[in-house]
């Protein structure tokens, strides 16, 4: 096997091209860049030109168990080194990530489609705090002390799982590799990503920066498709935790694929996450906010997005407007421009999806399709999978539109006149991931906020997953939590009772 130990500048680049073709053809295992062992790769597409960007190696079995292999020997040194310096080595990779911010931003924009400014450099900013976050944890790996008789001393203590698998989708694959990759790391396990193969460029390009600090084969990161590398992650004999963020399909298939090895699996599955709306609110702030809770700047693409918005009545026609005007103004655009609000869906197929989705609801009787904003107008963006963002009114709660994950930039807007009766509403759904309720009456919103079937609910704001904020749904929308002290204890150490008999 042919080793590339740099094919990529140590510094931070501007030129994402040039960076995605360093980064082409390669995993990274055991502390080091290697193609897959059959040679075989697949391209990666920028989806706002539909040109050829780069080539990823695809993966396999045989390149699955090299990485789970060079991580179980790796595991067994960085579990005996102390908790707190496991987590300064993490803070350090943080510092690093800092500096590379932009370059991430850039990179995740290009292979993804997302918008520069409204999206990609967020993202790479947030994935530097969440680093950052888990970094400062170490010291809370500790246990308990167990009353248990006068002459017996019983103790807890925390310990690692060992190989953690981890799996990411493609729309915010940055923020969801760290949410996993952090906390298994503090708590110390060894890790193998396996990305998304619609973006898998930035996350290995994080995985090789961070393995500058780290001890070689601590961190891993393969890519390749589902089946032929994905399946044989889940089912390697080594791997004692999967970690996955995807569709509730593939999930159901992780989960018995887990089961049969009985390993824990943590699983976020999307959602459909009602934002319900009431007269009294601060109207402009709520509008404001309906639009970043839809996460229209990064097309609707994301497992928390607001595709479900019940308005009271008196102000619904009022708010449809605001709605339209305010889409009306983002600018949709080369994803790389600084004046870009709006970039591409990532992929062909996805962007099928959607547009089923949008001539389903424009066909339904009474219903009306709002379409807003517009298209690029550059002769370069002419193949890119751009698509205008859609306000469905009118349509009942049966439709499709209103019970299914869509992940594209479309919404429903309903009115409603009673609090229960939409609260029965918006808990009626396979889904529980999130939920926003917008009122200034303190007292109704607590009382729904209580009542709401989501893992998070937020009054008057809808913010994006937040490290040391604990996020994850209940019904179809998955199984544990991420992003907290509480997700590392739970999810990524097992708790061992040690007896001393003094008598």
């Amino acid at each position: 096997m042919l080793d590339r130990p740099h094919p990529t500048p140590a510094a931070p680049t501007a030129d994402p091209f040039a960076l995605a073709k360093a980064l082409s053809g390669v995993h990274f295992i055991g502390g080091a860049y290697v193609p897959a062992r059959s040679g075989k790769t697949f391209a990666v597409v920028n989806p706002a030109t539909g040109a050829e960007v780069a080539r990823a190696a695809e993966g396999d079995a045989a390149d699955v168990d090299a990485a789970v292999q060079n991580a179980a020997k790796a595991q067994k040194e960085w579990a005996k080194v102390p908790a707190r310096k496991r987590g300064a080595l993490v803070h350090q990779c943080a510092q690093l990530l800092k500096e590379h911010v932009d370059e991430l931003g850039r990179l995740i924009a290009l292979e993804t489609g997302k918008a520069l400014r409204t999206e990609s450099r967020v993202e790479a900013n947030v994935v530097a705090d969440v680093f950052e976050f888990f970094g400062g944890l170490g010291s809370e790996l500790k246990g308990e002390s167990v009353p248990f008789a006068p002459n017996v001393l019983s103790v807890t203590v925390r310990e690692p799982l060992g190989v953690v698998g981890a799996i990411i989708p493609w729309n915010v694959p940055m923020l969801l590799m760290a949410l996993k990759v952090a906390p298994a790391l503090v708590a110390g396990n060894a890790v193998v990503v396996k990305s998304a193969e619609e973006a898998p460029l930035a996350v290995l390009r994080i995985c090789e920066i961070m393995n500058r600090v780290l001890p070689p084969g601590v961190f891993n990161m393969v890519s390749g498709f589902g089946p032929e590398c994905g399946a044989p992650l889940v089912t390697h004999p080594l791997v004692r935790k999967v970690t996955f963020t995807g569709s509730v399909e593939t999930g159901k298939i992780v989960a018995r694929a887990a089961a049969e090895k009985l390993i824990p699996v943590t699983l976020e599955l999307g959602g459909k996450s009602p934002m319900i709306v009431f007269a009294d609110c601060d109207f402009d702030k709520t509008v404001s906010g309906a639009l970043t809770s839809m996460r229209f700047t990064r097309q609707g693409q994301s497992c928390t997005a607001a595709s479900r918005i019940y308005v009271e009545r008196p102000i619904f026609d009022r708010f449809v407007t605001a709605m339209k005007d305010a889409v009306n103004g983002m600018v949709m655009g080369d994803p790389l421009d600084e004046k870009t609000d709006i970039g591409t869906i990532v992929s062909e197929g996805q962007l099928e999806k959607v547009r089923g989705f949008i001539a389903e609801g424009t066909a339904t009787p009474g219903a009306t399709a709002h379409v807003c904003s517009a298209m690029p107008t550059d002769p370069a963006l002419k193949k890119g999978l751009f698509i205008q963002p859609v306000i469905f009114t009118g349509l009942t709660k049966d439709s499709r539109l209103v019970r299914e994950e869509i992940f594209g930039p479309v919404t429903v807007i309903q009115p409603f006149d009673d609090p229960e009766a939409v609260l029965a509403e918006a808990n009626d759904s396979d889904y529980g991931l999130a939920a926003s309720l917008w009122t200034n009456n303190l007292k109704v919103g607590l009382d729904l906020a209580h009542r709401l079937e989501a893992g998070l609910v937020q009054i008057n704001q809808n913010l994006v997953v937040q490290a040391n904020l604990s996020y994850g749904g209940v019904k179809s929308s998955g199984l544990g939590k991420e992003a907290s002290l509480e997700a590392m204890l739970e999810h990524f150490t097992h708790k061992k009772t040690i007896m001393v008999n003094m008598a």
